[in-house]
């Protein structure tokens, strides 16, 4: 590295973690909000559970612990409020009598009776014995929840008053009270709950909302005392339509409220003095988070002065860095070969995924996650992270493929005439139930070769009917010498054991072997052009891409060609540079030495030619790939064929994961450098996030219909695992757009078409890595390649399990919308769950999972199109053709 490009790197280094830095610092300054300077507040609600403490399981805090949270209490308010007299609440009036605190004890009303009546005898044990408990709560929100009926808590409220002389009230929202006027009439004050998240109300519009409630309230029932027993602000959460929850919103309205409080002469008490992490399960994430306290006992604001939203976002920023930094380094020392706006832009792209990262940990230290929360956060984690490593790769693909002035391993066909040692090449081209008109085309191109020494070797193998495999028999004796016919009835490992018995029968003096599908027609050249690479003994095998001649015939092809093009136009160039090149089985030249090393083609696999190449690499062979069109074959003549071929690609490669994963790992030393592990599983990795997004889509159409049948054990999934989803199907989308205007040669609308019809194989690919991942063996299976057209109902029934799915996420989607829209009508609590604008977030989600679905819809029904142009020989040429 030079000394400019070593400057240059740094340059680039300090200016992504100077604007990484002024990010942080200008999403995290200090929020300027009016001050509470009136000393301590009137009253908390009082819930003393800890993490791994609720009611609900009956684990309650020791008596030390009480004693530390109420002698806590005591900084800050006057009195507190209790919601249980039972599980041992009873001990809380006497240890806050010792701290100087009065105490409003409450009684917990449901519809259990046995356990109502428990509470409401040591509710009244506690008033009689109690000095310091002046006030009394029978229930809370018991009609809103519809626990018990109006006439059964008058019934309540008149007993314990017959038993105790304290004043009493239960505690409702606004709207219950102004609902029912006995209920008002029954009680000695109204113990009033405005909470503005749960109706949607802004922040900043909150404190005005509590006073437009009391005093509406007020004014229904002049005269009655009034105690706002529940008022606060969420510190972290779900948003719910225009309540955001926040520790700088939180710290503004409380502040807020004290002081309108003040000023009105409220009495009232602070939801709530601790965060409780065992209300996740009945109110959802923000249940948790609305103490002014943490779990932890940390105060999370202060009543004056600035508020951070994130108090320790200095680490989380430089945790970001640290994540990053390796990655940094990195493109600091190998990536000369980018020019400064490519550095930018992958470097840009390490410090989001540093940035994500980080933040996910964060997040997991906050959430009071239990066991089983831990595990799904974890899992989904998991996800994450494999997504930003895709990111990475293919933010890299794009910096090289837009921003690299010069290819460090360009290969360019030989042009060589005159005398030199030409190598003899012996041609294997396998045939099973091929058409004989298309094999006898490609026999032609291969008889027109422009070299002095070669042999053609024809293997037919397990071709029942003589009609098909006559005629070409007869076709290579007319030929000449050069072509041998070999006809097998019986061949066991499909074209792998077709190619090893055509090893078998190679020419002795032969160097090279040779592999071609039977529907390629090559370019005189071929040989003489890329031969001369196997002049450096380190040469293994010699590579052209596979090209097509009927990709303009009709729409479906066009789209499907186009999207081959992009991987041999990009992805192989950019493997090549690394010596990483997948080797397919055809337009493919092997140096035969390599037979004998390395052993025979593998039958094991249905993907023996990427098979092949993975083990000539491991052998310490190079690679040579020639980005130049020597042959050109025929596309898959309906999306049933596109699909069939592209299963066998991905199964097989999965077939060859499972034998090879150890020899893939990084410290592994199996003759593999990091940078080819590194492309092989990062062209993997596309295909088993395929195969994860099918198992998401499964799980969204579950989980939404937990959502709406189930809404007490289903919330909606946190944005930070959605909203990554849907910002990578929009960079892929970029993705394409970019690679392809930079490297491969058509239009927009061609562009637009290889995306669409990548996308479509999203389900097929999906499943094929999941079943190669859970299965032994597969049947090999046949692209149908000169197959007729077939109608619009073949059409949709080649993709009826995509269209499906994507009708069920659709539906869903709808499903999610219509119901967030009909809980904007309601007040209550529970419905609480769809009134969130999260519920948007998820059915994008679900809207952007179906579309790879809908996609392949798409392209089936684009398939059943008819080809233009067909010439009497193609017509005729029917059957299909095994790759």
């Amino acid at each position: 590295m030079t000394r400019t490009t070593w400057f240059g790197g740094l340059g680039v280094l300090l200016l992504v973690l100077g604007v990484h830095a002024g990010l942080w610092a200008a999403f995290n300054a200090p929020h300027e909000m009016p001050n509470w300077s009136g000393g301590h507040v009137a009253g908390l609600s009082f819930s003393p559970y800890r993490e791994g403490q609720s009611p609900e399981d009956r684990v309650p805090p020791t008596d030390a612990e009480l004693e530390q949270d109420i002698a806590l209490a005591a900084t800050v308010a006057d009195r507190v409020r209790t919601y249980t007299s039972t599980e041992g609440m009873d001990r809380i009036p006497a240890i806050a009598r010792r701290h100087g605190l009065k105490v409003t004890a409450g009684a917990w009303i449901d519809g259990r009776l046995d356990r109502n009546e428990e509470e409401l005898d040591a509710v009244v044990r506690i008033a009689r014995r109690s000095p310091n408990v002046d006030q009394l709560v029978i229930g809370n929100e018991v009609l809103l929840r519809g626990d018990q009926t109006l006439p059964q808590m008058l019934a309540i409220l008149k007993d314990v008053r017959r038993r105790v002389d304290v004043p009493l009230s239960t505690a409702e929202p606004w709207h219950i009270w102004l609902k029912y006027p006995q209920l008002a009439q029954s009680v000695d004050f109204i113990a009033l709950h405005v909470l503005p998240y749960w109706e949607g109300v802004p922040a900043d519009q909150a404190v005005a909302y509590v006073k437009q409630r009391y005093d509406q309230v007020r004014a229904a029932y002049p005269g009655k005392p009034i105690v706002l027993a529940e008022v606060g602000w969420p510190s972290d959460g779900r948003m719910r339509q225009g309540a955001v929850p926040g520790r700088a919103n939180q710290a503004e309205f409380v502040r807020g409220f004290l002081n309108l409080a003040r000023a009105q002469g409220y009495d009232y008490y602070i939801m709530e003095a601790f965060d409780q992490p065992w209300k996740r399960s009945i109110e959802g994430s923000v249940g948790a988070f609305w103490g002014v306290f943490d779990a932890d006992r940390e105060a999370k604001f202060a009543f004056t002065g600035p508020v951070l939203e994130i108090p320790n976002w200095i680490w989380i920023a430089a945790g970001a860095v640290g994540i990053a930094l390796p990655g940094l380094f990195w493109l600091l020392w190998r990536g000369r070969n980018l020019r400064v706006e490519g550095r930018v832009f992958y470097a840009g792209m390490l410090m989001v995924a540093g940035n994500v990262a980080a933040w996910t940990l964060y997040v997991a230290t906050t959430q009071y996650l239990t066991l089983p929360m831990a595990i799904v956060y974890a899992s989904l984690s998991v996800g994450l992270l494999f997504l930003l490593s895709m990111l990475l790769a293919e933010s890299y693909e794009i910096a090289e493929a837009l921003w690299v002035d010069k290819l460090r391993r360009h290969f360019s066909p030989f042009a060589l005439e005159g005398s030199r040692h030409w190598p003899k090449v012996s041609l294997h081209l396998p045939i099973c139930n091929e058409p004989p008109e298309m094999v006898m085309q490609t026999l032609d191109s291969l008889a027109k070769l422009d070299y002095p020494d070669f042999e053609v070797l024809v293997i037919d193998n397990n071709t029942k009917d003589p009609a098909v495999w006559k005629p070409v028999e007869t076709y290579c004796q007319n030929l000449g010498v050069r072509f041998r016919f070999f006809h097998l009835e019986v061949c066991k490992g499909f074209k792998a054991g077709a190619l090893n018995f055509g090893l078998a029968q190679t020419a002795p003096d032969a160097e090279i072997v040779g592999v071609i599908d039977s529907d390629y027609q090559v370019e005189p050249n071929w040989l003489k052009a890329c031969v001369p690479y196997f002049d450096q003994a380190n040469v293994g095998f010699v590579q052209a891409p596979q090209e097509h001649r009927d990709g303009h015939v009709s729409p479906f092809k066009e789209m499907i060609n186009w999207e081959y093009a992009g991987f041999f136009n990009i992805g192989m160039v950019l493997r090549n540079e690394r010596n990483a090149i997948i080797q397919h089985g055809t337009m493919t030249l092997i140096r035969k030495q390599a037979f004998n090393q390395l052993g025979d083609w593998a039958t094991w696999c249905i993907c023996e030619d990427a098979e092949m190449g993975l083990r000539l690499m491991q052998g310490g062979y190079e690679s040579v790939y020639l980005n130049h069109a020597f042959g050109r074959g025929l596309t898959p003549d309906s999306f049933a064929g596109y699909k069939g071929q592209r299963f066998r690609w991905a199964y097989g490669a999965m077939q060859i994961l499972r034998r090879y994963w150890r020899d893939l790992l990084p410290w592994s030393k199996s003759g593999l450098s990091r940078e080819q592990k590194f492309h092989f599983c990062a062209g993997w990795a596309g295909w088993i996030a395929d195969a994860l997004s099918l198992v998401f889509a499964g799980a969204a159409v579950a989980w939404t219909a937990g959502l709406v049948f189930l809404p007490s054990y289903f919330e909606f999934p946190l944005s930070l695992f959605l909203v990554p989803t849907i910002a990578v199907f929009g960079f892929k989308i970029a993705y394409t757009i970019s690679t392809y205007t930079a490297r491969v040669p058509c239009t927009l609308r061609q562009t637009i078409g290889a995306a669409l019809a990548g996308l479509a194989l999203t389900f097929t690919v999906g499943k094929a890595v999941l079943i190669g991942l859970t299965t032994q063996s597969r049947p090999f299976l046949r692209t149908p390649k000169m197959e007729n057209a077939p109608a619009l109902v073949r059409g949709l029934t080649q993709a009826w399990q995509e269209g499906l799915l994507a009708t069920a996420l659709l539906v869903c989607a709808g499903v999610v919308v219509y119901c967030f829209q009909d809980a904007n009508q309601q007040l209550d609590r529970q419905a609480g769950i769809w009134a969130d604008p999260e519920a948007l977030v998820w059915a994008a989600v679900l809207t952007v999972q179906a579309v790879p679905y809908l996609a392949a819809v798409v392209v089936s029904v684009v398939s059943a199109m008819p080809e233009l142009g067909l010439s009497a020989l193609r017509r005729r040429i029917l059957r299909t053709k095994g790759t």
